[in-house]
């Protein structure tokens, strides 16, 4: 990483008991170490209750790093932006802005999720649809999108799920016979099942 002026140690911020730097530095952290840095934003999906977003940051160097966050009205009302500031933070941290700062990979328990950031220097991208589908009731029996599945799976084996388990939740929350049979709006509602999944601790 180039030398930069930025100094992160001058906003960390105490949450839940971990020291954290929240997106906004992060972002400043980056223009001041590579103000040519590329920032781009994506709805992958989302309902009227729940929205999940990919981010991807592009160094002029050549490093690269994706962060996924996803949300829900049941925490926030602002669930979309928050949604999308996850995965921006991520993606950061992933670069080492802020990973020594910010708990992102170490637990989803006790999460932290900033005030959404809205900056002019990156760029956000939405799927097109002339019925702004993204919180339309429309989503109902699309198939699921390849996106989705990836980071259905992807949760399931931090939480240390296999994939027969994953079909085991699924069969049991929207009777299909397979984890493909999922419509949009049930791998949205099951991404956000599985992130607040806890395993159940084997009896002694």
């Amino acid at each position: 990483m180039e030398k930069s002026t930025f100094e992160p140690g001058r906003y960390l911020i105490k949450v839940n008991g971990s020291v954290y730097l929240e997106v906004k530095w992060r972002i400043a952290w980056l223009r001041a170490a590579h103000p040519d840095a590329v920032v781009e934003t994506e709805l992958v999906d989302a309902t009227d209750s729940h929205a999940v977003f990919q981010a991807k940051v592009s160094l002029p160097s050549g490093g690269t790093a994706t962060g996924w966050g996803s949300e829900g009205a049941a925490n926030y009302t602002d669930f979309l932006e928050k949604a999308e500031t996850k995965a921006l933070g991520r993606a950061l941290a992933a670069l080492g802005f802020g990973t020594q700062f910010c708990p992102e990979f170490e637990s989803t328990a006790g999460k932290a999720v900033d005030a959404s950031v809205r900056l002019p220097s990156y760029n956000r991208r939405q799927r097109e649809s002339s019925s702004q589908q993204e919180f339309s009731v429309a989503a109902i029996n699309q198939a699921m999108t390849d996106r989705q599945r990836k980071f259905l799976f992807a949760i399931a084996h931090e939480k240390g799920l296999t994939a027969d388990d994953v079909l085991a939740e699924s069969k049991s929350r929207f009777a299909v016979q397979t984890v493909r049979d999922l419509d949009r709006r049930q791998a949205s509602q099951l991404i956000a099942a599985l992130q607040t999944w806890e395993a159940t601790p084997i009896a002694s």
